[in-house]
């Protein structure tokens, strides 16, 4: 007798939304973007003094990362980002938790996060000028605000939206606040954290090419801002694509992270 067959439909490859003519989808948009780019330029449709093409940037990317000078920029940039990272993250998650935790904090601290937050962190690089100086420390310090503030936004977001019925359970088998903590709390607040994190990402590159225009004698930022000082409309283009593609990094290495870390959560994504 013939029997039929279930298929797990949820589990089949969907690769139509995957990949387009055996391309990823997510580089179509950024080839035609420079494929007519390339074209305007090769055409005249646009000013090259202003528009490079693609393959004049590329190769000037290409001969600048033969040189020690560009790998110093780029490591000093990365240098900054991190100290600014670790600086802003570790207090952000803690002051997070306990404000997800603790009604008596959060009450304390909700008013003073609401109105410092706004604040645009690079009006702050005068007043963190003059507390420390030109050096590197003002350049973490204006990184380090901005992380902090979404981290612990981020963070209490993820520990408020953990369901009541965990923290419940844990009450109910006695579990001590050390470790109610650890593994209800901070778990709850994962996703969160991840999504702060994701973000801080993206705004501490912005505000080191800020940083870097004004204060910095290296860089990345320091390197687009001297190219235009001397007109070398190539060289603010190999800048910008560096900072793109760390973006683009620093994103893929936060997915990845996140899927190590709480791969449960992504399963419940579509």
């Amino acid at each position: 007798m013939a029997t039929i067959e279930t298929i797990d439909v949820s589990r089949a490859p969907r690769k139509g939304t995957r990949r387009v003519l055996g391309m990823p989808i997510g580089l179509i948009s950024p080839i035609v973007l420079l494929g007519l780019w390339e074209i305007a330029a090769r055409t005249g449709a646009v000013n090259v003094t202003f528009f490079p093409a693609p393959s004049t940037i590329l190769a000037t990317g290409f001969a600048q990362a033969q040189t020690a000078q560009f790998w110093g920029d780029l490591g000093i940039s990365l240098q900054r980002i991190a100290v600014g990272l670790v600086m802003g993250a570790v207090p952000g998650v803690l002051v997070g938790l306990a404000m997800g935790l603790f009604r008596p904090v959060r009450e304390a601290l909700n008013p003073l996060i609401a109105a410092l937050f706004p604040i645009p962190k690079i009006a702050l690089l005068p007043l963190l000028l003059l507390i420390f100086g030109i050096g590197e420390t003002s350049k973490y310090v204006t990184i380090a605000i901005n992380v902090f503030f979404l981290m612990t936004i981020n963070t209490f977001a993820g520990v408020v939206s953990t369901p009541k019925i965990y923290f419940e359970v844990a009450r109910n088998l006695k579990a001590s606040r050390l470790k109610t903590y650890l593994t209800v709390a901070l778990p709850g607040a994962l996703p969160g954290i991840f999504t702060g994190l994701r973000i801080c990402m993206g705004t501490a590159l912005i505000l080191l090419v800020a940083v870097e225009f004004s204060t910095a004698d290296s860089g990345v930022g320091y390197r687009i801002w001297w190219a235009w000082t001397v007109f070398w409309v190539d060289t603010m283009y190999v800048g910008f694509l560096v900072i793109a593609i760390l973006g683009l990094g620093f994103s893929y290495a936060v997915d990845f992270l996140e899927r190590l870390v709480i791969p449960w959560h992504r399963k419940h994504e579509r």
